[in-house]
């Protein structure tokens, strides 16, 4: 999906036209991942770009998207530029001598609190 987003839209509130875009992506990387994977591919990636026209946009992650969508809406910015691109990858097993992610309060299994 390369498409570039208009945000005003002559009739339509604002805020239905923003709506309807997050769908439209949300749809597309449904789409996607339910696509048969290759041999040898164990789930799809997604390569994304983002900026608020094609010249000016810098690579993002998929999970971000939506934040920085919000952002362009808030700034009142008229129209951005997506660029979502799937590719299959294949996921790399974990170290068991590689320390742990922290979890969302920071800390590891293993800390104490103080």
């Amino acid at each position: 999906m390369r498409k570039t987003f208009q945000l005003h839209v002559e009739g339509k509130n604002r805020d239905r036209v923003l709506d309807a875009v997050k769908h439209e992506i949300r749809k597309y990387i449904k789409r996607e991942r339910r696509r048969d994977l290759p041999e040898g591919a164990d789930f799809w990636d997604f390569d994304c770009q983002f900026g608020r026209t094609k010249e000016d946009a810098t690579v993002a992650h998929l999970s971000a998207l939506t934040g920085l969508i919000n952002g362009v809406a808030a700034e009142g910015g008229a129209q951005f530029y997506v660029e979502i691109l799937a590719k299959p990858a294949k996921r790399t097993p974990r170290v068991p001598g590689e320390p742990q992610v922290a979890d969302a309060d920071g800390m590891d299994e293993g800390d104490e609190e103080v």
